[in-house]
Parts: C-alpha cells; sequence; structure tokens
C-alpha cells in the first residue's frame, strides 16, 4: 500500500467509524423502541401511555422480564462511541439513555407494586389504554371486545402487585387513600352495561358497519362488559376498601419506604434531570418564595385593599365577585382567554403547530380529587367540579400553562417533528415539559394577558404555588413533614382554595419528586433567556430563541442549556424546524 492510500484510508476510518457508531445507535433504539411498544403501562413517568391499545402482562414475571431487557440495551449503549455520532445523534443518544435509565429504574425499585396515586391510576386511565376513541372498522371492535375480555386477568395481576407491594411496605400512604375508590366504585356498582363509558364507542357506529354486524358487536360488547369488566372492577373495590387501604403504609416520605433514600433521589434526578439533593433543593424553593411573596405584596396594594396578606388571601377565597355560578362560565372564560393568546402568538413564535386543542371539563368519577387544568395536544381538561374552589383570577395563568403556549402547543409542535426518533418525538421530560407550561404562564406578562391586578395575583400565586412545590415535596419526603404542615405552608402563601391545596398536597405525598419538574425547569429557561439576551443585544429575537427551544421537543435540561449555547453562538437564529408546522405571522 502505497503512503498516499495508506493516508486516504487514515482520513476516511473516522468516517466508517461514525456511521459504524449511528447505524449500532439507530439498530438499538429502533429494536427497543418496538418492543416497548409491545408492552402495556410502561411510562417512566409514571403516567399511561395507550402502547398499542394493548392490555399486556403486568406480573412479577413479566416485570422482571422487562428490567432484563432494559439493562441489556444500556449495556449495548455503552458500547456506542459517543464521539463518534453526529451532534444531532449526540442529543438524540443523551436523551434515549436518559429515558432507557429512568425505565430501568421503575424496575429495579418495583415502581410497579404501586401502580397508582391521588392523581391518576391504572384502573381509571384503562379507557386512554383501550383506545376506545380510535376504532374505525369492525375488526377495530372486535380487538377492542378482545381487551375488554382481558380486563379480569390484568387486574389480577395488579392486585397480585399491589399486595407484594404492601408486604414490604412499598404503598401510597394510608392518609391520602380517602376518597380515591370513588373512580373504582363508578364502573363496580353500574347495573347497565350501556351506561359504562366502555360502551360509548358503540352508541354510534361507522356506517359502513352493516346493521346486523353492528348488532352483534353492541351484544358482544354488552356481554363482555357486564361479565367481565364490571365484575372486575367489583373485585378491585373490594381489594382496595378491605385490605388496601387497612394495610398501607402510615408514613408519608419516599425516603420512609424500603431502599426510601436512592429511590428519592431517583425520582429526583428523573423529574428534574439534574443531579441535586433534597436540601438544595429545599433552599431554593425558600428564596422564591420569599422573593415572590414580595411582588405578590406588591400587587395586592395595586388593587387598593387594606388588609393584612392573609385577610386578602381570606377576600379572594371567599368572595363570590371571584367564582363562576357555573360550569359553563368557567369553561367559557378559559375559551376568552385562549382566544386572547391566539392573537398574541405570532408575537412570540416564528412556527407555530397545525393540530388545534379543544377546552373540555374533567371527566366526572375523577373530578372531585382530580387537578384544575390538564393539557396536550389534542385539549385543555378544565375542572368545572365545586367551583367555589376555581378561582377566576387563576383562569388565564391556568390556560396559558395547559393550552398555548403551554402544553398544547407544545406537545403538537414536539409531535409534528418527523424527523426526529419516535422515542424523542413521543416521550416527555417532565422538567422540560413543565418547565415550558410555567414559563408559559410568564409569557402572559409579554402578551398583555393578565388583564387587573388580580390576574396578575393570580399569575403570582402560580408561581407560588410551583416555588412551594420545591419546599413541601422536599420537606414530605425528605424532611419528614406532615400533611397539615404541607396544607398549612400551602395556605399561608398562595392563594388557592382549600380543596386545590389538599388535592394538590395528596398529589406530591403519593407522587414523590413530579412536583419539582416545573419550577426548576422554569428558572433555568428563564437563566437562558437572559443569558442569550445579554449574549446577543440587540441580534437576539424572541420568536428565534422560542422556536429553538420547542424544536427540540422534550430534552434534559443539561441538553436545552448546551443547544442555548450554540444558539448564543451562532448568533440567534432561527431554527429548521424540519416539520410540516405553520409559519406564523407576526402582527
Amino acid at each position: 500500500m502505497t503512503w498516499l492510500a495508506a493516508a486516504a484510508l487514515a482520513l476516511a476510518a473516522p468516517a466508517w467509524a461514525a456511521q459504524d457508531a449511528a447505524s449500532r445507535f439507530k439498530q438499538i433504539y429502533d429494536q427497543e423502541w418496538t418492543w416497548r411498544n409491545g408492552q402495556a403501562g410502561i411510562a417512566s413517568s409514571g403516567e399511561a401511555t395507550p402502547n398499542g391499545g394493548r392490555l399486556d402482562n403486568v406480573d412479577a414475571a413479566s416485570q422482571q422480564k422487562r428490567q432484563d431487557y432494559w439493562q441489556k440495551v444500556l449495556k449495548d449503549l455503552d458500547g456506542v462511541d459517543v464521539k463518534q455520532l453526529s451532534p444531532e445523534d449526540q442529543v438524540n443518544y443523551a436523551i434515549y439513555r436518559a429515558q432507557i435509565q429512568n425505565l430501568l429504574a421503575v424496575q429495579t425499585f418495583k415502581q410497579w407494586q404501586m401502580p397508582f396515586n391521588s392523581d391518576s391510576a391504572f384502573w381509571s386511565d384503562l379507557g386512554y389504554v383501550l383506545e376506545g376513541d380510535n376504532l374505525r372498522t369492525e375488526p377495530d371492535y372486535k380487538r377492542y371486545i378482545e381487551r375488554l375480555g382481558q380486563v379480569p386477568s390484568y387486574f389480577n395481576q395488579q392486585i397480585d402487585n399491589m399486595r407484594d407491594g404492601l408486604a414490604r411496605g412499598f404503598s401510597v400512604p394510608r392518609e391520602v387513600l380517602n376518597g380515591r375508590d370513588v373512580s373504582i366504585a363508578s364502573v363496580a356498582e353500574l347495573k347497565d352495561p350501556t351506561k359504562s363509558s366502555f360502551y360509548k364507542p358503540f352508541e354510534k357506529m361507522p356506517t359502513s358497519i352493516a346493521p346486523a354486524d353492528a348488532a352483534k358487536l353492541q351484544d358482544e360488547a354488552k356481554q363482555a362488559i357486564g361479565s367481565k369488566v364490571i365484575p372486575a372492577y367489583g373485585t378491585l373495590l373490594t381489594f382496595f376498601r378491605n385490605e388496601y387501604v387497612p394495610k398501607a403504609r402510615t408514613t408519608l416520605a419516599a425516603e420512609a419506604m424500603p431502599d426510601g433514600k436512592a429511590w428519592y433521589r431517583q425520582q429526583i434526578v428523573e423529574y428534574t434531570t439534574l443531579d441535586l439533593d433534597p436540601d438544595t433543593i429545599h433552599q431554593v424553593g425558600l428564596d422564591q418564595v420569599a422573593k415572590i411573596h414580595a411582588e405578590m405584596v406588591k400587587t395586592m396594594q395595586e388593587t387598593g385593599f387594606k388588609g393584612s396578606f392573609a385577610e386578602f388571601l381570606h377576600f379572594l377565597r371567599t368572595d363570590p365577585q371571584f367564582y363562576a355560578k357555573t360550569p359553563d362560565e368557567l369553561l367559557m372564560r378559559s375559551a376568552w382567554v385562549a382566544k386572547q393568546v391566539d392573537g398574541q402568538l405570532g408575537k412570540e413564535f416564528g412556527r407555530l403547530p397545525r393540530q388545534r386543542f379543544a377546552i373540555v371539563p374533567v371527566p366526572a368519577d375523577i373530578a372531585p380529587y382530580y387537578t384544575s387544568g390538564r393539557g396536550g395536544a389534542g385539549s385543555y381538561l378544565v375542572n368545572t367540579y365545586d367551583l367555589p374552589s376555581r378561582p377566576l383570577y387563576n383562569v388565564a395563568a391556568l390556560t396559558l400553562h395547559e393550552s398555548a403556549p403551554g402544553h398544547s402547543l407544545q406537545l403538537a409542535l414536539a409531535a409534528e417533528q418527523k424527523g426526529q426518533p419516535a422515542f424523542r418525538r413521543e416521550g416527555y421530560i417532565s422538567a422540560f415539559g413543565e418547565g415550558w407550561g410555567l414559563y408559559s404562564e410568564y409569557l402572559g406578562n409579554e402578551m398583555g394577558i393578565y388583564k387587573t391586578p388580580y390576574d396578575r395575583f393570580g399569575y403570582l400565586t402560580y408561581q407560588m404555588w410551583r416555588a412551594c412545590r420545591l419546599v413541601v415535596d422536599t420537606g414530605i419526603h425528605h424532611l419528614g413533614w406532615t400533611r397539615q404542615q404541607a396544607i398549612d405552608f400551602m395556605t399561608q402563601n398562595t392563594a388557592l382554595s382549600d380543596r386545590e391545596i389538599a388535592n394538590e398536597v395528596d398529589r406530591y405525598i403519593s407522587w414523590p419528586g413530579q412536583a419539582l419538574s416545573y419550577e426548576l425547569g422554569y428558572l433555568k429557561m428563564r437563566e437562558l433567556r437572559q443569558k442569550a439576551e445579554q449574549a446577543l443585544g440587540t441580534k437576539f429575537d424572541v420568536r428565534h430563541f422560542h422556536d429553538t427551544i420547542l424544536q427540540l421537543g422534550s430534552v434534559p435540561l443539561p441538553v436545552l442549556e448546551k443547544r442555548i449555547d450554540r444558539f448564543i453562538a451562532d448568533g440567534g437564529p432561527e431554527p429548521d424546524f424540519g416539520c410540516d408546522c405553520a409559519k406564523s405571522k407576526a402582527p
């Protein structure tokens, strides 16, 4: 071989190595993603995912197989030379590796032995898993009926898992279980299968299905619901009331459970994507509470109120002028805010999603203990239960967070990123997503959405709410706070209603770490924006900055920081979305 040929080969080697690394990485995540979507209940965030609408086996043996599989995937990832990957694939690798680590942690700590919390549960999320809204053809309906028949086995496996959790002291605390059986009883106590939400897909079937065939499917659905689903909920209700609640742990702290300290640190890493200890987080929360309180007092004074801060909070919680008289009034106020936001989006974003969202009430069976609102790409859920606990001065901030420019906008844009791997496009990282939601509330100031001092106080009480979460979550799970301590802290510092505070505190108790993602993600985004504004000066374009964040989809905060550093180094350019999303026209 000549020296020239040898030199050429040496120059080509890195390219071949990069191709091999990229191919190997793609092979790993493609295979794992296909496998993962054949599993049920796999969600590192603790929330339900459809995963093809199947009811899979969730017994201990199947859980061990998942653990073994992800351990192998993590080992395979260790064999990929990350330095040889392209910059884009290095981002993909960081996101994917964190996903696998979190999924593996769920198995290692046996979180599947506690398959519900005060916010969500396998039995109330079952409708989403079955995907009854997506039935189009006769085979679709037949598969749906088949899955209904699998419910007893699925529930029995979940009950066995919960028994194992009870035996080792790994359970939802007894103190937050009061009333959590309502959503089980709403199905278990049905006498007519057609009154079940599981029968709803059969009420109006496609005309492409012959009437005789449709009638047969309806009869089969009634039989499956009446003989399988309703009895399965009945068995679960008996277990929940007679066994789970009496044997549930009497402690509150995550650190009080088996391997609790290690598990709580893992929850912190998963939900914040940062390696922070609980004491540091607690202090950040206290500092933010003090800062926001000063702003709240100033805003209170702008309203002309002459009493103390505590008296002002009482005034806000009890004066009828701040509360809707009907569910429709609350829904319409939310819609009006959303429409005002529509008129301002072009000033803040260069790219907007094509998908639109609906505003709908929270289902009645879960509304009593559900959060005030929750947004997704296609819907913004508004809780219209107990209207005296849903103050109108919070509606603007809530709507900005849950719909646009918050979750509905961010998730829709992420789904339209066709050039990204599915694990990234369909993934959700809480620190990014909830941080963006809270940042969206902040954008309400720039958009002029907070019209009155009361609206602004509502915005500030939502800011305070998220700062309090840092204090309360770490207080409960690390410092040994009681439920009442947490309620008192929230009551003294926010204008949330008593019901909202109780529901939220129960959520933090039963879902350790998740509450930390909001404020820490928000603070990072505010920090990065300030950094970009200072570095770029007159070249800073807020639309390019926001587009750059949203173009990423959902990423760990360290990955976001690296991307904004590159955005600054490149001079703040408009990003290439690589999707068929709409170009906004700024007014």
